[in-house]
């Protein structure tokens, strides 16, 4: 039953704006399980959901994968507007500019955006090696990070 209702705890926050336990009991008991804020509560912990921003100040549940690969592009998108200054290719390398102190940051979060051309990053104090698996990988990072200094 626990497996169950936290598949559909699951299929619900991934699929409406669930913003808070309580509505998560009355949405389960509207689909036949019968269940406390209590246990929710230990469901919600056990799965990994976490609350993200929403339209205005709303905050509702999400599936923590899913939460994260949202907000991870846009905070990436913002890193990038804020610290990038520039960024050249050699091969299959790229070689990113940031302001003093920024590099490690800016690697954290390419490393974890999961591209597939990426291999891996280097970082130092205000540079980021980008090693990408294939030359051809280079150009269409290349325009990502053009798109997102713009």
């Amino acid at each position: 039953m626990k497996a169950q209702r936290q598949r559909k705890i699951q299929e619900l926050v991934s699929n409406q704006i669930v913003r808070t336990q309580e509505e998560l009991v009355n949405r389960l008991n509207e689909f036949g399980f019968s269940a406390t804020q209590a246990t929710i509560s230990r469901d919600i912990k056990e799965m990994g959901l976490v609350k993200v921003p929403g339209p205005g100040d709303d905050y509702h549940y999400a599936v923590a994968n899913e939460a994260q690969a949202v907000g991870l592009q846009e905070r990436l998108k913002r890193i990038c507007r804020d610290i990038v200054v520039s960024f050249e290719s050699s091969e299959n390398i790229i070689v990113i500019k940031t302001l003093p102190g920024n590099a490690q940051a800016l690697a954290v979060l390419l490393d974890n955006a999961n591209w597939q051309e990426a291999l891996g990053t280097v970082a130092g104090d205000d540079t980021v090696l980008l090693i990408t698996r294939e030359k051809a990988g280079v150009e269409i990072i290349k325009e990502r990070l053009k798109s997102f200094t713009e």
